[in-house]
């Protein structure tokens, strides 16, 4: 007995070779419905209107046409139910073994600009949720496929009654995923239209009294951040950027890259951001991307190896070249010329990545998990403006002085706290992060430097939140250091001043934290 098959989808993207399989490989008879059943019969593969199926006509505009007993009884029969066979012969409903169905594109549709309340409503699909429902509900007989992009799979699994059982399982959860999502992007939106609902102010603020999220599944990763913990990646991480070579991307590359994508955003000028583990271990900027590299990769030789580098500026052979020689997880820029790919060609291993423009919307929050439930914050990209500083010292810093605080302040933000930046003018001289104390954290930026052979010697320090203490400030003078800029807001900000003002140090309080535990 040949086994039947109902199409009605919106989507008709690989539908008819689909359809085809289905009929001369596998022998179905296809029901379907409108556009659907049209577009099949302009291709010559056979089917049967519902229509005809069920003896009962579409009506409403449409709206009744499928939800029809011999419809979801074929659905919703159970193989193994004697009674439940029997009640479908006696009535004469056809059993349904695969269903292709996708729905109304509602949210497509409301995320227009003026579109009508009448047009969004006749856009909430009826008869497609109540099939795919059906069907996943009697997913141990009925195949379910609510995507394109699943097709071949199921064309795969239907000689392979092993197979097609644990297919079912898995494209019927995706059933009920999507079916909830659609729901609740109704909901959502016909709470924005009731007359008289309040506005849901703390959502406009970028703070939902819900959090909800649906992300498909992009990548699953071979493992988390150590062996032993599995992972995988949600969302639109590769509509971001393109891999052109190299390993599948691990879960410390994912984090590093999207570290690496936010720092390099502060600059406009060439320049270079080598990080490990999140943290820049050095930066500069310059009039070209060679010398930005010599400056960021002079801060710290030691910890780039196996990390991340960025530049946001394209990447020619001179500078290939020179990086070539370095072991790196990750090279991320806007473009690679030819001459360049060439050369990274030679290590197969590398991942090469290219930035694709602006980041989406949800870049701008961060989602972090929590005993019981989710943090969310809004990223730190508030702009820092250096007219709204606060020289708080009796002297004023220089212009190097102020380059290099300017410059400072934007590579301090990205570093974990307690955070400490060394800086020259538009170049990183020591890094120390993420200590318990302030001050261990200068001591750890100060001896960097002096790994690296560098002098601090009128450098500035950059401090993520304010000295607690006089102690910290003084270590950076006792290092060189002849300017400070940090937040202020410390209870002893007046003895810290007052030690500045002693070692004739300039320094400026931001008003503005940049705390990144």
């Amino acid at each position: 007995m040949n086994k039947t098959a109902l199409l009605s989808v919106s989507d008709k993207t690989g539908l008819v070779p689909f359809a085809r399989a289905l009929v001369e490989t596998h022998g179905y008879r296809l029901l379907s419905t409108g556009g659907t059943a049209k577009l099949l019969e302009s291709e010559g593969i056979p089917v049967t209107e519902v229509s005809d199926h069920t003896g009962f006509p579409e009506m409403m505009e449409g709206r009744v046409k499928t939800l029809h007993p011999r419809i979801h009884g074929g659905l919703l029969a159970r193989r193994d139910k004697a009674d439940h066979l029997e009640a479908a012969d006696a009535h004469g409903i056809d059993l349904i073994d695969l269903v292709v169905v996708n729905l109304y594109p509602f949210e497509a549709t409301v995320a227009k600009p003026d579109v009508s309340f009448e047009l969004a409503i006749e856009n909430i699909d009826i008869g497609g949720p109540s099939m795919l429902r059906s069907a996943a509900k009697n997913h141990a007989a009925v195949t379910v496929v609510i995507e394109a992009a699943d097709y071949e799979r199921v064309l795969a699994a239907l000689a392979d009654e092993a197979a097609l059982t644990d297919l079912r399982r898995e494209l019927a959860l995706k059933v009920f995923e999507r079916t909830a999502a659609y729901d609740g992007a109704i909901a959502a939106y016909l709470q924005g239209q009731v007359a008289g609902a309040e506005p849901d102010l703390a959502a406009i603020a970028g703070v939902p009294n819900r959090f909800k999220t649906d992300l498909p599944q992009a990548a699953a990763l071979r493992y988390g951040e150590n062996p032993h913990q599995q992972a995988a990646l949600y969302g639109s991480f590769f509509d971001c950027f393109d891999q052109l070579q190299g390993k599948a991307l691990s879960f410390n590359n994912i984090i590093d890259i999207t570290a690496a994508t936010y720092l390099i955003g502060e600059f406009q000028k060439p320049t270079i951001a080598i990080l490990k583990h999140t943290n820049p271990c050095g930066v500069a900027s310059a009039d070209n991307l060679v010398t930005a590299w010599e400056q960021a990769f002079a801060t710290d030789q030691q910890a780039p190896f196996g990390g991340i580098i960025v530049a946001n500026q394209s990447i020619d052979a001179d500078l290939a070249t020179i990086i070539a020689g370095i072991f790196c997880e990750v090279i991320i820029a806007p473009d690679f010329t030819p001459a360049a790919r060439e050369i990274f060609d030679k290590k197969k291993n590398l991942r090469l990545m290219t930035a694709k423009g602006s980041l989406p919307a949800d870049s701008l929050q961060e989602v972090r998990s929590v005993v019981g439930g989710l943090l969310l914050q809004d990223r730190d990209t508030m702009p820092d403006r250096p007219g709204d500083w606060k020289v708080v010292t009796k002297r004023q810093p220089t212009e190097a002085e102020m380059r290099a605080m300017v410059f400072g302040w934007n590579v301090v933000k990205h570093v974990k706290s307690n955070a400490i930046v060394y800086a020259g003018c538009e170049r990183t001289l020591g890094v120390g992060a993420g200590q318990m104390s302030r001050v261990d954290s200068s001591k750890i930026a100060v001896w960097k430097a002096g790994e690296a052979g560098l002098s601090l010697d009128g450098s500035v320090v950059c401090s993520d939140a304010f000295f607690p203490f006089a102690d910290g400030l003084e270590a950076a003078a006792a290092a060189g250091a002849t300017a400070a800029i940090q937040p202020g807001g410390s209870v002893r900000d007046d003895e810290v001043i007052a030690a500045a003002d002693a070692r004739d140090m300039a320094m400026i309080f931001t008003g503005k934290r940049h705390f990144k535990h």
